[in-house]
Parts: C-alpha cells; structure tokens; sequence
C-alpha cells in the first residue's frame, strides 16, 4: 500500500482506522480536525491539497485525445463560459454555431482553426484552466441564478475571480469545501463518480446512534427504489440526542448523506464537507477562497499542460466575442 488509500474491502475497520478528527469540541470554528497528525510516511498538506510520493493510478485523469480535433461542448466548457453539460444544452438550443453553421449534433468536434460561435458571436480564447479552494457558508445556493431568488455562490465570491464553475454542489443548509474552476470541462471531469474520490464530510446528527447503527451503512442502502453506494460512518462523540460523525462516501448523490442517515432513523442538523478526493478544508475561513497553484494540482492529477509554439499562443479576446451574462 503506498500509504495513501485503503482498499475498502472490509469498510467497518477501515473506518475506525482511517478517519480523523475524534474527540474534539464542535463549536462553529472548531470543527475541523488536524489532519497533518495522521499523515503517513512523506504526505503533507499544502494548499490543501494532499501532498504524497505515491498517487493511486485510478484517480489519474488523462486527457482525452481520441480522434481528430474536440468535441465543441468540451471546447465551449474549457474556454470557462459553463459546464459541458449546460454547453450542449446550447447545441440543443440550436445557438451554437461551427464557422457560422449551426451546430446540430452533440458529436460534432472542433479543430484550431475552427470558429465557434454562440447567439452569433465568436467564442474568446479559453484561458488556461485554474483551480479554487472555498469554504462555503450555510445559507448560499451552488448555482448563478436562483429561481426562488435565494443568495447563490457566485454572487458571494470575490470580485477579482473570473468567471468560475463549482465541482459538483452543496446543498444550501451545508458548508464547507468546495472546488471552483475556470474549466467547466474539468469541473465535469473531477466530480464523476468514476474517479473514485471519497467525499468526507462533519455530520452533527439529532437522535441516539450507536456505531454499530453506523456500520449498516457501510454495505449500501436503497432507499425509494435509488440505490446508495457504501457509506462509512465514524461516531465521535455523542451528548444526550446529538452526536458528532465522521462520514465519508464516493457517489456524493444529492442530499445522500442527509437521506442515508434518514434510513436509520437520524436528522442532519448540520453538514460540512472537510475533504474532496486529494483535497482538504484546512483552515479556511467560511467564505475565504484560495487558489491551489496550477503546478501542485496538475502535476497530482495526471494533467499536463500541453506544450504550445508561438503560433499556438493564446490570442486576446475578440472585440464583440461571446461572454457570459
């Protein structure tokens, strides 16, 4: 084992060995425990980012260089203007265009010299993809327009950041990490399930628990017919009908931890998310936002950064080019 996953072939002591974070008082700015303490053999925490010699071959994400040219949702997703996903919303829409023919097929791809346009304006040059650590607050919705007009994310960062997209969401009661990125494409990529990564979270549960009412999660549930995968769940500390856990899970589907603690008769009152894959909450502050140098994350995730000519340098924004609104 190179001392950074556990194979969770036998999840119930996996758990008692491998989360952090037991024993310690829970107020609002004490809730996260010193992850450095457990770091084996040459990890460190910078960042954020868990730092180690070793990295497990299933979290590399290796870019995608099958056929000719890339697929113009994927180049519409890098160039930071939304997710892959919103982005053929757009060629379903019928307002995407390819050297002024409307695009009408999600597999359509895109070469150098190709100009995508959207609502009839040329796509900008894409800027070279980054990657954001935040700490979200309770209170905030994970989406740039609310239908209900609640406070979102997005209005709440920082002026000075680009136009970003979030890796995945957090419910608006939860808190804690989040990754924000430039790269809609790689915001897709680092939230699939298939990665592998295990989302950890702090759950502050109404109702009395034991472990071994825990450990029934580790096999999976199904709960009105959805199926959720393993969830490994540590107990802390309990006072009277609350406890504190440790929970980690590698599906992260909506409201999961919420509807699994449900099953075995348990409310949330309070959720934070303290760990994405490599990823940590640290000592950020609620609100605070702090980019993870392009070197560390790049070098970590098997992403290189394609090698480029002069004739290949970025080029500036077009006048009249399409932005996001």
């Amino acid at each position: 084992m190179g001392g950074w996953v556990v194979a969770f072939h036998d999840p119930v002591p996996v758990a008692r060995q491998h989360l952090a974070g037991r024993g310690h008082e829970h107020g609002a700015h004490r809730h996260l425990p010193a992850l450095s303490r457990r770091f084996r053999f040459q990890e460190r925490e910078c960042y954020g980012f868990l730092v180690s010699h070793t990295f497990p071959e299933n979290i590399i994400l290796a870019e995608d260089s099958t056929g000719a040219g890339e697929r113009i949702a994927k180049v519409i997703a890098r160039a930071g203007i939304c997710s892959r996903r919103d982005a053929e919303k757009m060629i379903e829409e019928g307002r995407v265009a390819l050297n002024g023919e409307p695009v009408t097929s999600q597999g359509v791809k895109a070469v150098d010299n190709d100009v995508i346009s959207i609502d009839g304006k040329p796509l900008g040059e894409p800027e070279p993809a980054r990657l954001w650590r935040y700490h979200k607050p309770s209170g905030l919705v994970t989406t740039h327009k609310d239908p209900q007009g609640r406070p979102t994310v997005f209005a709440n960062l920082p002026k000075s950041l680009p136009r970003v997209v979030s890796v995945g969401r957090l419910d608006f009661n939860s808190e804690g990490l989040l990754l924000l990125t430039n790269d809609g494409d790689l915001a897709r990529r680092l939230e699939l399930p298939a990665g592998g990564w295990t989302r950890k979270y702090r759950a502050r549960l109404f109702g009395k628990v034991t472990q071994a009412d825990l450990d029934k999660l580790a096999t999976g549930v199904t709960i009105d017919k959805v199926k959720y995968g393993p969830v490994i769940a540590d107990l802390e500390r309990s006072k009277g009908v609350y406890s504190w856990a440790t929970v980690g899970l590698k599906e992260g589907k909506n409201r999961e931890v919420k509807r699994v603690m449900e099953s075995i008769g348990l409310k949330v009152a309070r959720l934070i998310r303290i760990q994405f894959g490599p990823f940590h909450l640290g000592h950020l502050e609620p609100g605070q936002v702090e980019e993870i140098p392009a070197k560390l994350w790049r070098e970590h995730l098997g992403i290189g950064r394609k090698k480029r000519t002069e004739a290949d340098a970025p080029k500036k924004q077009r006048k009249g080019s399409w932005a996001p609104h």
